[in-house]
Protein backbone atom coordinates (compact mmCIF):
# COMPACT_ATOMS: atom_id res chain seq x y z
CA UNK A 1 0.00 0.00 0.00
CA UNK A 2 1.35 3.41 -0.98
CA UNK A 3 0.24 6.97 -0.37
CA UNK A 4 0.46 9.76 -2.93
CA UNK A 5 -0.81 13.30 -3.43
CA UNK A 6 -3.16 14.06 -6.31
CA UNK A 7 -3.13 17.54 -7.80
CA UNK A 8 -6.68 18.46 -8.77
CA UNK A 9 -7.80 20.70 -11.60
CA UNK A 10 -8.67 23.55 -9.20
CA UNK A 11 -5.12 23.59 -7.80
CA UNK A 12 -5.91 21.82 -4.53
CA UNK A 13 -4.48 18.51 -3.40
CA UNK A 14 -6.03 15.25 -2.27
CA UNK A 15 -4.27 12.33 -0.61
CA UNK A 16 -4.88 8.85 -1.96
CA UNK A 17 -3.86 5.46 -0.60
CA UNK A 18 -3.44 2.84 -3.32
CA UNK A 19 -2.86 -0.89 -3.53
CA UNK A 20 -3.16 -3.67 -6.08
CA UNK A 21 -3.64 -3.88 -9.83
CA UNK A 22 -6.65 -4.48 -12.04
CA UNK A 23 -9.97 -2.71 -12.51
CA UNK A 24 -9.99 0.50 -10.43
CA UNK A 25 -12.18 0.95 -7.34
CA UNK A 26 -12.44 4.30 -5.53
CA UNK A 27 -13.32 4.27 -1.81
CA UNK A 28 -14.62 7.38 0.00
CA UNK A 29 -14.87 7.40 3.80
CA UNK A 30 -17.30 9.11 6.16
CA UNK A 31 -17.15 12.31 8.20
CA UNK A 32 -14.30 12.51 10.70
CA UNK A 33 -12.36 9.53 9.33
CA UNK A 34 -9.66 9.06 6.70
CA UNK A 35 -8.66 6.72 3.88
CA UNK A 36 -7.36 4.10 6.32
CA UNK A 37 -10.93 3.53 7.55
CA UNK A 38 -11.21 1.21 4.54
CA UNK A 39 -8.25 -0.89 5.74
CA UNK A 40 -9.88 -4.35 5.56
CA UNK A 41 -11.36 -3.67 2.12
CA UNK A 42 -8.09 -2.24 0.76
CA UNK A 43 -6.26 -5.36 1.89
CA UNK A 44 -8.82 -7.79 0.49
CA UNK A 45 -9.90 -6.14 -2.76
CA UNK A 46 -6.36 -5.22 -3.82
CA UNK A 47 -5.72 -8.92 -4.49
CA UNK A 48 -7.39 -8.42 -7.87
CA UNK A 49 -8.32 -4.73 -8.16
CA UNK A 50 -6.53 -1.40 -8.19
CA UNK A 51 -7.96 0.08 -4.98
CA UNK A 52 -7.76 3.81 -4.31
CA UNK A 53 -8.97 5.20 -0.97
CA UNK A 54 -8.99 8.97 -0.72
CA UNK A 55 -9.05 11.42 2.20
CA UNK A 56 -12.16 13.59 1.99
CA UNK A 57 -11.68 17.39 1.78
CA UNK A 58 -10.46 18.79 5.08
CA UNK A 59 -9.63 15.31 6.36
CA UNK A 60 -6.29 13.57 6.62
CA UNK A 61 -3.96 15.28 4.16
CA UNK A 62 -6.55 16.56 1.66
CA UNK A 63 -7.15 20.28 1.29
CA UNK A 64 -10.52 21.60 2.51
CA UNK A 65 -13.20 22.98 0.22
CA UNK A 66 -13.69 26.76 0.39
CA UNK A 67 -16.60 28.53 2.01
CA UNK A 68 -19.56 26.55 3.33
CA UNK A 69 -19.70 23.59 0.92
CA UNK A 70 -22.76 21.42 0.49
CA UNK A 71 -23.06 17.91 -0.90
CA UNK A 72 -22.88 18.93 -4.60
CA UNK A 73 -19.53 20.60 -3.87
CA UNK A 74 -18.18 17.32 -2.48
CA UNK A 75 -19.55 15.48 -5.52
CA UNK A 76 -17.76 17.94 -7.82
CA UNK A 77 -14.59 17.40 -5.76
CA UNK A 78 -14.87 13.63 -6.24
CA UNK A 79 -15.23 14.15 -9.99
CA UNK A 80 -11.98 16.13 -9.94
CA UNK A 81 -10.33 13.27 -8.05
CA UNK A 82 -11.42 10.79 -10.73
CA UNK A 83 -10.11 13.13 -13.42
CA UNK A 84 -6.76 13.39 -11.62
CA UNK A 85 -6.51 9.59 -11.31
CA UNK A 86 -6.86 9.34 -15.11
CA UNK A 87 -8.03 5.74 -14.95
CA UNK A 88 -11.24 6.19 -16.91
CA UNK A 89 -14.65 5.36 -15.45
CA UNK A 90 -14.37 3.33 -12.27
CA UNK A 91 -16.38 1.68 -9.51
CA UNK A 92 -17.06 3.96 -6.54
CA UNK A 93 -17.96 2.87 -3.00
CA UNK A 94 -18.68 5.29 -0.18
CA UNK A 95 -19.44 4.95 3.51
CA UNK A 96 -21.83 7.33 5.31
CA UNK A 97 -20.98 10.82 3.95
CA UNK A 98 -18.91 9.01 1.33
CA UNK A 99 -22.07 7.12 0.36
CA UNK A 100 -23.85 10.41 -0.30
CA UNK A 101 -20.93 11.46 -2.50
CA UNK A 102 -20.92 8.14 -4.38
CA UNK A 103 -24.66 8.40 -5.00
CA UNK A 104 -24.31 11.98 -6.20
CA UNK A 105 -21.53 10.97 -8.57
CA UNK A 106 -23.65 8.19 -10.05
CA UNK A 107 -26.39 10.76 -10.71
CA UNK A 108 -24.28 13.69 -11.90
CA UNK A 109 -21.43 11.91 -13.68
CA UNK A 110 -22.57 8.52 -15.02
CA UNK A 111 -19.72 8.80 -17.53
CA UNK A 112 -17.27 8.43 -14.64
CA UNK A 113 -19.02 5.71 -12.61
CA UNK A 114 -19.13 2.06 -13.67
CA UNK A 115 -20.74 0.92 -10.40
CA UNK A 116 -21.87 2.64 -7.19
CA UNK A 117 -21.97 1.16 -3.68
CA UNK A 118 -23.49 3.09 -0.78
CA UNK A 119 -22.56 1.69 2.65
CA UNK A 120 -24.56 3.01 5.61
CA UNK A 121 -26.00 5.73 3.43
CA UNK A 122 -28.90 7.99 4.36
CA UNK A 123 -31.99 8.78 2.29
CA UNK A 124 -34.79 11.12 3.30
CA UNK A 125 -34.40 11.18 7.08
CA UNK A 126 -37.48 11.42 9.26
CA UNK A 127 -38.20 14.90 10.66
CA UNK A 128 -36.96 13.75 14.09
CA UNK A 129 -33.73 12.30 12.68
CA UNK A 130 -33.12 15.40 10.56
CA UNK A 131 -33.59 17.67 13.57
CA UNK A 132 -31.09 15.61 15.59
CA UNK A 133 -28.42 15.59 12.89
CA UNK A 134 -28.84 19.32 12.20
CA UNK A 135 -28.46 20.01 15.92
CA UNK A 136 -25.25 17.98 16.00
CA UNK A 137 -23.97 19.85 12.94
CA UNK A 138 -24.58 23.12 14.75
CA UNK A 139 -22.73 21.85 17.84
CA UNK A 140 -19.74 20.76 15.77
CA UNK A 141 -19.74 24.07 13.91
CA UNK A 142 -19.64 25.88 17.25
CA UNK A 143 -16.69 23.80 18.43
CA UNK A 144 -18.75 21.61 20.74
CA UNK A 145 -20.04 18.06 20.38
CA UNK A 146 -17.49 15.50 21.49
CA UNK A 147 -16.69 12.12 19.96
CA UNK A 148 -18.12 9.89 22.69
CA UNK A 149 -21.72 10.02 21.46
CA UNK A 150 -21.00 8.82 17.91
CA UNK A 151 -18.62 6.15 19.19
CA UNK A 152 -21.34 4.86 21.51
CA UNK A 153 -23.73 4.64 18.55
CA UNK A 154 -21.23 2.94 16.27
CA UNK A 155 -19.73 0.19 18.44
CA UNK A 156 -20.82 -2.60 20.77
CA UNK A 157 -19.06 -4.03 23.81
CA UNK A 158 -16.15 -6.20 22.76
CA UNK A 159 -15.16 -3.89 19.90
CA UNK A 160 -12.86 -1.69 21.96
CA UNK A 161 -9.82 -2.01 19.68
CA UNK A 162 -11.78 -0.82 16.65
CA UNK A 163 -13.46 1.85 18.75
CA UNK A 164 -10.08 3.18 19.87
CA UNK A 165 -8.78 3.22 16.30
CA UNK A 166 -11.76 5.23 15.08
CA UNK A 167 -11.54 7.51 18.12
CA UNK A 168 -7.98 8.31 17.12
CA UNK A 169 -9.08 9.40 13.65
CA UNK A 170 -11.92 11.49 15.04
CA UNK A 171 -9.56 13.18 17.48
CA UNK A 172 -7.08 14.06 14.72
CA UNK A 173 -9.41 15.44 12.04
CA UNK A 174 -9.12 19.21 11.56
CA UNK A 175 -12.13 20.81 13.21
CA UNK A 176 -12.95 23.02 10.21
CA UNK A 177 -12.93 20.09 7.79
CA UNK A 178 -15.02 18.01 10.18
CA UNK A 179 -17.58 20.77 10.68
CA UNK A 180 -17.89 21.53 6.97
CA UNK A 181 -18.36 17.87 6.02
CA UNK A 182 -20.86 17.25 8.80
CA UNK A 183 -22.91 20.26 7.74
CA UNK A 184 -23.03 18.92 4.18
CA UNK A 185 -23.88 15.45 5.51
CA UNK A 186 -26.70 16.80 7.67
CA UNK A 187 -28.22 18.63 4.72
CA UNK A 188 -27.47 16.06 2.03
CA UNK A 189 -30.01 13.29 2.48
CA UNK A 190 -32.44 14.77 -0.04
CA UNK A 191 -30.00 16.35 -2.51
CA UNK A 192 -30.14 13.42 -4.93
CA UNK A 193 -32.94 11.41 -3.30
CA UNK A 194 -35.33 11.23 -6.24
CA UNK A 195 -32.68 11.41 -8.97
CA UNK A 196 -31.37 7.99 -7.97
CA UNK A 197 -34.07 6.73 -10.34
CA UNK A 198 -31.77 7.79 -13.21
CA UNK A 199 -28.93 5.52 -12.06
CA UNK A 200 -28.50 2.54 -14.39
CA UNK A 201 -25.14 1.14 -13.27
CA UNK A 202 -24.90 -1.77 -10.80
CA UNK A 203 -25.90 -0.23 -7.46
CA UNK A 204 -25.44 -1.63 -3.96
CA UNK A 205 -27.11 -0.15 -0.86
CA UNK A 206 -25.68 -1.87 2.21
CA UNK A 207 -26.35 -1.16 5.87
CA UNK A 208 -26.59 -2.89 9.24
CA UNK A 209 -29.74 -3.61 11.18
CA UNK A 210 -28.28 -1.88 14.25
CA UNK A 211 -27.70 1.45 12.51
CA UNK A 212 -30.61 3.73 13.49
CA UNK A 213 -29.53 6.52 11.15
CA UNK A 214 -28.96 4.45 8.01
CA UNK A 215 -31.90 2.14 8.29
CA UNK A 216 -32.70 -1.03 6.34
CA UNK A 217 -35.75 0.80 4.96
CA UNK A 218 -33.46 3.50 3.53
CA UNK A 219 -31.21 0.93 1.85
CA UNK A 220 -34.18 -0.90 0.37
CA UNK A 221 -35.75 2.35 -0.88
CA UNK A 222 -32.53 3.47 -2.57
CA UNK A 223 -31.95 0.12 -4.24
CA UNK A 224 -35.56 -0.01 -5.44
CA UNK A 225 -35.26 3.44 -7.02
CA UNK A 226 -32.27 2.54 -9.19
CA UNK A 227 -32.52 0.46 -12.35
CA UNK A 228 -29.98 -2.19 -11.32
CA UNK A 229 -29.99 -2.01 -7.53
CA UNK A 230 -29.60 -4.46 -4.69
CA UNK A 231 -30.06 -3.90 -0.95
CA UNK A 232 -28.11 -5.79 1.72
CA UNK A 233 -28.77 -5.62 5.47
CA UNK A 234 -26.15 -7.16 7.77
CA UNK A 235 -27.56 -8.38 11.06
CA UNK A 236 -25.95 -7.73 14.42
CA UNK A 237 -23.83 -4.72 13.48
CA UNK A 238 -23.95 -0.92 13.53
CA UNK A 239 -22.68 2.07 11.58
CA UNK A 240 -19.04 0.98 11.16
CA UNK A 241 -20.03 -2.33 9.60
CA UNK A 242 -17.11 -2.33 7.13
CA UNK A 243 -14.79 -2.58 10.17
CA UNK A 244 -16.91 -4.74 12.47
CA UNK A 245 -18.02 -7.21 9.76
CA UNK A 246 -15.23 -6.83 7.20
CA UNK A 247 -15.49 -10.28 5.63
CA UNK A 248 -19.21 -9.97 5.02
CA UNK A 249 -18.90 -6.45 3.61
CA UNK A 250 -16.01 -7.43 1.36
CA UNK A 251 -17.96 -10.43 0.06
CA UNK A 252 -20.88 -8.16 -0.85
CA UNK A 253 -18.53 -5.69 -2.50
CA UNK A 254 -17.01 -8.52 -4.54
CA UNK A 255 -20.46 -9.56 -5.70
CA UNK A 256 -21.17 -5.93 -6.65
CA UNK A 257 -17.88 -5.67 -8.54
CA UNK A 258 -18.72 -8.79 -10.52
CA UNK A 259 -22.19 -7.54 -11.52
CA UNK A 260 -22.45 -7.04 -15.27
CA UNK A 261 -22.72 -3.41 -16.34
CA UNK A 262 -25.82 -2.25 -18.16
CA UNK A 263 -24.49 1.06 -19.46
CA UNK A 264 -25.37 4.64 -18.50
Amino acid sequence: MMSRTLRLSDGTKARAVEAGAGAPVLLIHGVGLRAEAWGPQIAALSADHHVIAVDMPGHGESDPLPGAPLLPDYVAWAARVIQALDLGPLSVAGHSMGALIAGGLAVERPDMVRRAALLNGVWRRSPEAKAAVLARAAEIGAGAGGIEAPLARWFDAGQEALRDQVAGWLAEVPRTGYAAAYRAFANGDEAYADRLATVRCPFLALTADGDPNSTPAMAEAMAALTQNGRAVVIAGHRHMVNLTAPDRVTADLRRWLSTEETGS
